[in-house]
């Protein structure tokens, strides 16, 4: 049973449902000025050069520029945690694996040393947990949430384990899944992290939207697979992304191939890889490929996943802190 901390925890969650409408709506509707680049007015109020995006402006995630204060919908992180890098990892399609590249570049990086999170925003469709073999509930004290922590070290936070019975579906509306998502950033007892990855939801809705808007994003991964309607679907994503003034960091093409593991050769299930033709197309960096794994897939069903042979993820993670860096 529940501690009553976690119990009223669990009440705040549910009363987003009182949210008002017109709030919602005018959220739903904004654009991407929440996020747009600050420009010239940003190296005079501020003094340091954005770029292309306000969220990955150091002075805007601090409240220091004057593009930042204007955000109405900027969550605030509680006075217990302190967040260096947010990293989405998005497509805009279900079924491209995003969830497992989340996973592995979050224990990558905690391998390499970091301290990592990952805040599991697919509310309705959360395998996080799962994959991390963890099914107790995450506590409370009646004024934050304490992430469940993996074998390896990364905070996780997931529906599945603010609810008792995880089989249990979500069914909630758009209003009530937004403020879950910012409950889960600001009301989260993250502690101090280098990373915190954020594994998205299928499509370019209101947790997308959210996440953008109330999450000071630094930077986004973007998956896709060989298909050409997987293709289609996530330059829909990017086009969002860009819309909303966030730093694309690379992309990664899953299930590019299966090795055959009598003779060693490369099958393209799915088709002809067209990772670097999308990649120019998009004008984005193709961070790698990764081939359809049998043995990983069984090591998550086994609840084993941080326990296997992560070199998989090595090339994906070099590219990765490069474009950080540029």
């Amino acid at each position: 049973m529940s501690s009553n901390g976690f119990e009223k925890d669990t009440e705040n969650i549910k009363n987003v449902e009182n949210i008002d409408n017109n709030e919602n709506a005018e959220n739903s509707e904004a654009t991407a000025k929440s996020g747009e680049s600050c420009g010239e007015s940003c190296g005079e109020s501020c003094g340091e050069s954005c770029g292309s995006s306000c969220s990955g402006c150091s002075s805007y995630k601090n409240g220091g520029c004057n593009e930042g204060k204007k955000n109405p919908f900027l969550a605030e992180l509680n006075d217990k945690s302190s967040i260096k890098n947010i990293i989405a990892v998005m497509s805009g399609k279900g079924g491209v694996g995003k969830s497992f590249i989340t996973a592995s570049l979050a224990l990558k990086y905690a391998k390499m040393g970091y301290k990592v999170g990952i805040l599991d925003a697919d509310v309705t469709g959360p395998s996080i947990p799962k994959m991390f073999g963890i099914h107790k509930l995450a506590g409370a004290d009646g004024k934050l949430i304490y992430p469940e922590v993996s074998k390896e070290g990364i905070k996780i936070i997931s529906v599945n384990i603010i609810i008792e019975d995880e089989t249990e579906p979500v069914v909630w509306r758009g209003p009530i899944i937004s403020g879950v998502i910012k409950q889960f950033y600001g009301d989260v007892c993250w502690g101090d992290l280098d990373y915190l990855f954020v594994d998205m939801p299928p499509g370019t809705g209101d947790v997308p939207l959210t996440v953008f808007q109330s999450i000071p994003v630094a930077g986004t991964v973007m998956v896709t697979t060989p298909q050409e309607l997987v293709e289609l679907i996530v330059t829909k994503a990017v086009n969002m992304t860009e819309k909303m003034n966030v730093r694309i960091l690379g992309m990664v093409e899953n299930y590019s191939y299966i090795t055959c593991p009598d003779c060693g050769k490369k099958i393209e299930v799915f088709g002809k890889s067209s990772g670097e033709k999308v990649a120019d197309k998009l004008g984005i960096k193709l961070l790698g490929k990764l081939p359809i794994m049998p043995e990983i897939a069984e090591s998550v069903d086994e609840e084993r996943f941080e326990e296997g042979d992560i070199s998989y993820i090595d090339e994906i993670y070099e590219n990765l802190k490069e474009a950080e860096n540029q």
